[in-house]
């Protein structure tokens, strides 16, 4: 048994959950607890991965579990609990179903892992980490909405087979909710430090950015019965390894607005730094008024939400 390490929770243990703990065990960052109401669910995946250690020379420990005393002392909670979307759905018809569940997740955390930083993947996402933050009564800055990697990655890709280029020269930049709603900004997306308005036409940046906002609908349609998993679920592991290591990554995130963008009290995708503190800054980007005027409608959208639905 690994001793004095650092410890992730991961709450629920379906595809996105089981992803990013498998994606956080190669990265060798902390000890890692899987938890899920179906005990043997999760300890079945925790075992399949801890008997892949010697293979992929990963150490510290997987443990599966369905008790929250389990995730006492964890450093950093990333909640995937949820059901996930199906063709013909959006992410906002999750919104009944899923609030009781983060209601029940965020309970067990902050009695059992009070001191702990939150990475919300719930669905809609938006809405479930400001529902989270509500339910723990946590400082703002501790529950972050993991969103904007996801999206910007998916941006990256699409532009990538667009210009034949390799990915980890794409720095996307996407704003604003994790959905339709989205704000791909292609001022601030570069490939090689090049802005991508000048490599490529006004329509294929327009067909970019409108199958992006769609690309996990493009997914949850070809898959018939699930919803994107690799992805996300990586996504959500960098954001944890980045407040393990305290690596100040400049991202964006769904964080809690205190009138950045002309925007008070939502949650929203935007660019940020990610520590040791969680979100350490909020950068305030110089927008265009048809930018702003998107990011706002964004989020005004999600407002409406939070008062009709969650009674926020």
């Amino acid at each position: 048994m690994a001793t004095g390490r650092r410890k992730i929770a991961v709450i629920g243990a379906g595809n996105v959950g089981a992803t990013c703990a498998f994606v956080l065990a190669q990265m060798k960052v902390a000890d890692i607890v899987l938890l899920d109401i179906f005990e043997g669910f999760a300890k079945g995946k925790a075992l399949d991965m801890s008997q892949n250690s010697n293979v992929l020379n990963y150490d510290g420990t997987i443990t599966g579990t369905a008790s929250y005393e389990d995730i006492a002392g964890s450093d950093v909670i990333v909640v995937t609990s949820g059901f996930p979307r199906k063709p013909g759905m959006t992410r906002e018809d999750l919104i009944g179903k899923n609030a009781e569940i983060v209601q029940q997740v965020g309970t067990g955390i902050r009695e059992h892992a009070p001191d702990a930083i939150i990475i919300m993947v719930t669905n809609p996402l938006d809405l479930m980490t400001y529902h989270m933050q509500k339910v723990t009564g946590f400082p703002l800055n501790r529950v972050i909405g993991q969103a904007g990697v996801l999206d910007s990655a998916r941006m990256a890709h699409f532009i990538a087979l667009e210009l034949n280029c390799a990915e980890e020269d794409v720095s996307p930049m996407v704003l604003g909710g994790h959905g339709d709603t989205m704000v791909p900004l292609p001022r601030y997306t570069t490939v090689g430090g090049i802005p991508i308005t000048q490599l490529m036409s006004e329509d294929r940046i327009e067909a970019i950015s409108a199958r992006t906002a769609g690309g996990g609908g493009e997914i949850v349609k070809l898959l018939e019965r699930g919803s994107a998993f690799y992805a996300p679920g990586s996504a959500a592991a960098i954001m944890a390894e980045a407040v393990l290591n305290d690596r100040r990554r400049v991202i964006p995130a769904s964080c809690h607005l205190t009138g950045q963008y002309g925007l008070e009290d939502v949650y929203i995708g935007v660019p940020c730094i990610i520590g040791a503190n969680g979100v350490e800054k909020i950068f305030e980007l110089d927008l265009s008024a048809d930018e702003l005027e998107s990011l706002q409608g964004s989020a005004n959208f999600y407002k409406g939400q939070l008062k009709e639905i969650l009674g926020y």
